[in-house]
This record gives C-alpha cells, sequence and structure tokens, in this order.
C-alpha cells in the first residue's frame, strides 16, 4: 500500500515562506493605497472630485486629429533632369517628418530632410529615365 512519508523541514520551510511572502504582497496592496488616499487627501484641502475638476483648466485637445495635418505639393521631372521640391507647414506649426510618392517609378530621392526653418521638408530627386517624365507629391507632415 501507499505511505505518505512526512515532509523535509525545508520543505515545511519553503511553504511558510511562501505563505508570508504572498500575504505579506497582499497586506502590502491593502496598505498602500490606503496611504496615497490620506496624502491625496491632504492636497485636495477637503475638496470633493467635482470641485477639483471644476479647478481644472479646459481640455486642449482630445486627440492628435486636431493638432497633425499633412500638407503636399505636386512634383514633376523630365527626362534625365534633377531638382529639389519643398512643401512647408503653416504659420506657426512645425515639420515632424516627409516624403514622397513616385507612381511611374522612374525617379529616385536622394535626399529627404526638413527645412533650416524646421516648419518645411525637402526632397531633392533625379529622373533616371532620359525620355520619360516623372511626377507625384511631396509630403510633409506638420504639428501645431
Amino acid at each position: 500500500m501507499f505511505r505518505i512519508h512526512r515532509p523535509s523541514p525545508a520543505l515545511v520551510i519553503a511553504v511558510v515562506a511562501l505563505f508570508v511572502a504572498l500575504s505579506g504582497s497582499a497586506v502590502a496592496a491593502g496598505i498602500v493605497p490606503l496611504a496615497r488616499l490620506a496624502n491625496n487627501a491632504k492636497k485636495l484641502q477637503g475638496k470633493t472630485a467635482v470641485q477639483v475638476a471644476a479647478l481644472a483648466p479646459a481640455k486642449p485637445a482630445t486627440s492628435a486629429a486636431g493638432l497633425v495635418t499633412v500638407k503636399s505639393t505636386a512634383w514633376s521631372l523630365n527626362g534625365g533632369q534633377e531638382a529639389s521640391f519643398t512643401v512647408a507647414c503653416d504659420a506657426g506649426q512645425k515639420a515632424t517628418g516627409g516624403g514622397y510618392d513616385n507612381p511611374t517609378g522612374a525617379a529616385v530621392a536622394f535626399d529627404s530632410k526638413p527645412g533650416s526653418d524646421g516648419a518645411s521638408w525637402t526632397i531633392d530627386e533625379v529622373n533616371f529615365s532620359s525620355t520619360a517624365g516623372a511626377g507625384g507629391n511631396v509630403y510633409v507632415v506638420c504639428v501645431k
């Protein structure tokens, strides 16, 4: 028949340590939030949540959609031609990125960089085709 052995002293100590550790984190999880609430109550000076919310300034924007715009301008190159194309943000905005599209694939951008004013984006392109023209759009991502 199957006989159950007594647990070793090491196993008993390990199990006790496990329970102490588990209960210790549970106790700490219960005490720390209470201490934070007490500190926050002192900072609020007895005001309710509604009174504190009324003191807050108006929210600036609830999403980035109102802060970010994308501007574009068309570019075109004749065969074998090379040129720089720049698109600028509106007044008071800053450029955070940019790029271009090239639907025909004939031209290649060899430089893509922000303007020295920080409010525009410049693409330097070359059309490697000797006969076919190329065109597309240059883009800049602007933030307020």
